[in-house]
């Protein structure tokens, strides 16, 4: 293969990346401002990181390192961050079921 093929798949691998990467700050925001994890799957969070980890493998063990490798990484800690704001608004949302935390959910 040549070094202007291997250049064209890792960029379009790179943009299908950043397609996704575009998705996940908006996600983080909901989560951060709506308090609370109702109507959101953690499993589909969780599936995504395995995937992206697997990315991340594959880049790895391959004969050369790509630059997209940034890119997989950056997602990864994007949805991880926000599976931690799912177990955060998870706790809010029994609080508030207990009555304990009165903040309203926006």
């Amino acid at each position: 293969m040549d070094l202007s093929a291997i250049f064209t798949t890792e960029f379009f691998e790179m943009c299908f990346l950043l397609c996704f990467a575009a998705a996940w700050p908006a996600n983080i925001y909901k989560s951060l401002k709506s308090k609370t994890s109702r109507g959101k799957s953690v499993t589909f969070e969780i599936i995504v990181i395995v995937g992206y980890l697997f990315g991340i493998a594959a880049k790895l063990v391959a004969p050369t390192l790509s630059y997209v490798i940034v890119f997989y990484i950056i997602n990864t800690l994007m949805v991880s961050f926000d599976v931690v704001l799912y177990f955060r608004n998870a706790r809010l949302d029994k609080l508030r079921d207990q009555g304990i935390y009165t903040a309203s959910i926006k």
